[in-house]
């Protein structure tokens, strides 16, 4: 038997960026996961209201907007500081990314000191209801995401830092960033909702 024909790929780059690697696709795999996720939470907070009379109901205030509003304003501001390192990342610059992550850790740091203020702006328990259990699941997951994204950017961020330093690990701060700005951008329509549909519904 006559051997297969073989394809030499030794010229290949060991590690590419964007749709050419397999964490990229991974991660955006992850993100329409997690995208459905929030999807379906949305549609369940609709369906829920139509099961009352008001909505919220009745004697629950709806949440207050404070701590939302300046977290939506404070992540929004993190892409700066992200998209820094993301285009750092390309050129393979570590000090210019573990600066920029060090910014986004803090933002992320204050962030989730104002997610506690806004599961106090709720008004209600989690278990008092289904409105209650619906919005208080809904930040929970969003404020899950940000954890992990948080301490994402930690673990990069000291690596940078201290090293050792691979050209791989550049490629992991490239996904992050794509990650990060998932986590951001999810918040827009999930602050939108939680506050403001209360108010219009």
């Amino acid at each position: 038997m006559r051997p297969g024909a073989t394809l030499d790929v030794s010229a290949l780059p060991a590690t590419a960026f964007g749709p050419r690697t397999t964490i990229w696709w991974g991660v955006v795999g992850l993100l329409a996961i997690e995208g459905t996720m929030f999807g379906i939470l949305i549609s369940s907070y609709f369906y829920l209201s139509k099961n009352f009379s008001t909505w919220p109901p009745l004697g629950t205030p709806p949440p207050d907007l404070g701590a939302a509003s300046a977290n939506m304003v404070l992540l929004l501001a993190s892409i700066w500081p992200m998209r820094a390192a993301h285009r750092a990342a390309f050129k393979s610059q570590r000090r210019p990314i573990w600066v920029a992550l060090a910014i986004c850790t803090a933002i992320g740091f204050a962030a989730l000191a104002l997610r506690a203020s806004e599961f106090r702006a709720m008004h209600i328990r989690w278990d008092a209801n289904a409105y209650g259990s619906i919005v208080w699941t809904t930040l929970g997951m969003h404020t899950g995401h940000l954890i992990a994204s948080t301490l994402e950017n930690i673990l990069l961020m000291l690596l940078m830092r201290a090293g050792p330093v691979e050209r791989k690990h550049f490629v992991d701060v490239n996904v992050n960033a794509v990650y990060w700005y998932f986590v951001v951008l999810a918040w827009l329509p999930v602050y939108a909702i939680i506050y403001f549909a209360p108010r219009a519904l």
